[in-house]
């Protein structure tokens, strides 16, 4: 009866004590488990946050770097294309090549076949010609960011082109960009509405739509040659 007895006081520690481990055990697993989903969910929301913040911060700092164009700078060296008739492939030309040892003027619109630029902006410039021409200015260049196909049609149909003015698209905004005018957003990057008259590829008046639109029609150019 003793040796019984012993033994099944044996039994009942053995049993109380792989209890107690066992409990211990589940407390240990449930422990790493939730360890190892912080970490996991660490991984993948910080460096969202860090990337989000990240670009932020580069774009903030793109926009500070890039200025708007003022007088005294120069006009960039950039391939923009011009519209052929019948659909032809668009020529390159370079902006810098075409304005070199030239007077000219320049005028940018937020899009070909907008009713400010159509009923307003390009005829301002159309009707001005013989006075830009008696001011030394040779050419008048159109500039937006649609594609060249379009530039081409409204300069066409707009009478732009046979009253001596040439439309270039900007297609990926590279000009835009530089000169620190581009509207970005959307799924077309648009230019702001300006006009400068360059000589020799160098800004010698610059006229912004920031206060009016009509502070950049062909008029307002005019008073100030």
């Amino acid at each position: 009866h003793t040796h019984v007895g012993i033994c099944i006081s044996l039994v009942l520690l053995l049993l109380v004590t792989f209890s107690h481990y066992t409990k211990i055990m589940k407390q240990f697993v449930r422990f790493a488990i939730l360890s190892v989903l912080a970490v996991i969910a660490s991984a993948f929301t910080q460096p969202a946050f860090t990337t989000s913040k990240s670009v932020r911060r580069m774009a903030s700092a793109a926009e500070e770097e890039i200025q708007e164009v003022k007088v005294g700078d120069e006009i960039p060296q950039v391939i923009l294309k011009e519209g052929q008739v019948d659909y032809g492939a668009p020529a390159d030309v370079d902006i810098a090549e075409l304005i070199k040892g030239k007077k000219v003027a320049i005028f940018a619109v937020p899009g070909a076949f907008t009713p400010g630029c159509s009923k307003s902006h390009l005829p301002s410039f159309m009707t001005a010609q013989d006075e830009l021409k008696a001011k030394g200015v040779e050419l008048t260049i159109c500039i937006a960011t649609n594609d060249a196909f379009v530039m081409e049609a409204w300069g066409r149909t707009s009478g732009g082109a046979d009253a001596g003015i040439m439309f270039l698209s900007d297609p990926e905004a590279e000009l835009t960009r530089k000169l620190g005018l581009s509207i970005e957003g959307g799924i077309l990057v648009r230019s702001k509405r300006y006009s400068l008259i360059a000589e020799d590829g160098v800004v010698t008046h610059y006229f912004s739509s920031a206060n009016q639109s009509s502070d950049t029609w062909a008029p307002a150019v005019l008073s100030k040659l």
